[in-house]
């Protein structure tokens, strides 16, 4: 992901520079894009006013630290901390030191997402009773230092409190290890919001092919989207009262299936767009730190639930 914000900060005509603990990787990202390597993190933070932050999970607290220290707005990649307590510590710091913390959650700037959400706000779905997703796919030989939940799940996790409007209340999950004591690689979560909605989110890095789509049951209608195609399905229904007898052979019920795709755009810059447009505005950005210590708090909560085999209520 650094390699990916590097690119789209060089296509935006900001990037400074960047650096990489690996040297060689580090070098070769700067000569790709024109930019500086820079050998030390804090040598970096001294000349810039903005940061992406994507190192491995377990540096991210010491380098957010750092920045906000420093006075340098973040965008920190998911998972964040990954630990409640410390993404806690690091909103506080941040809004005290009136540093924009931003979290890389890159499907919330999804336009697809945002699609949704507009038309939910609207009423064209009606009320969102139920919300399912689908995120599965091989593992990544990237990921190290946290399992499916941190690393996929978490995205679900935060579409869902985003759509639904209303804080997760209580979590159910199941899941486990196909790997002999590893990460867990696979988990089925169940979500229960405070206004009543119902979520669940599947995730597991088992399967051959790529996957990443949701369902909604609303009151108006069942919409499904991929965050992937950029497309949205949605299918209704109407009973039909004729008062003729030929509804003795034909079905009193009419369908409406319509299928679009939305304008596509690439959801990383149109995140990394937003930070910057919330850095020089002053405004919160669409993803805060504050909104992915909930997220986190969820994905721990499922965490405990594997582990005690039953719900946990937050």
């Amino acid at each position: 992901m650094g390699f990916n914000h590097a690119r789209v900060y060089a296509d935006m005509g900001v990037l400074v520079g960047v650096n990489d603990l690996d040297v060689k990787s580090g070098n070769t990202v700067a000569s790709r894009f024109s930019a500086r390597y820079y050998e030390s993190a804090v040598e970096l933070m001294n000349e810039v006013d903005v940061v992406s932050i994507a190192t491995p999970t377990f540096a991210h607290h010491d380098m957010v630290k750092m920045a906000i220290d420093k006075g340098v707005h973040i965008l920190v990649e998911k998972p964040f901390t990954g630990d409640p307590v410390k993404a806690e510590e690091l909103c506080r710091r941040a809004e005290d030191a009136g540093v924009t913390l931003a979290v890389g959650m890159v499907e919330r700037h999804n336009p697809v997402v945002a699609v949704v959400k507009e038309r939910l706000e609207r009423g064209d779905y009606g009320s969102l009773t139920t919300f399912s997703s689908r995120r599965v796919s091989s593992m990544p030989a990237r990921i190290r230092d946290v399992g499916v939940i941190m690393d996929l799940g978490i995205h679900d996790v935060d579409v869902f409190n985003y759509l639904c409007g209303s804080r997760i209340s209580s979590v159910y999950a199941v899941g486990g290890s196909s790997n002999s004591g590893g990460f867990e690689d696979h988990a089925n979560i169940v979500m229960e919001a405070e206004n009543g909605v119902k979520g669940m989110v599947e995730v597991n890095w088992l399967t051959p092919m790529k996957v990443r789509s949701v369902s909604l049951t609303c009151s108006k209608l069942f919409a499904e989207f991929d965050y992937m195609t950029q497309s949205i399905s949605t299918s209704s229904s109407r009973y039909s009262n004729p008062e003729d007898e030929s509804f003795c052979f034909d079905s009193p019920w009419e369908f409406d299936h319509r299928r679009f795709s939305v304008k596509k755009e690439e959801p990383l810059r149109r995140e990394l767009e937003g930070f910057l447009a919330a850095v020089k505005s002053g405004m919160s950005p669409l993803v805060t730190g504050w909104d992915v210590l909930e997220d986190l708090r969820v994905c721990m909560a499922a965490l405990q639930s594997i582990r005690e085999g039953g719900a946990i209520t937050l």
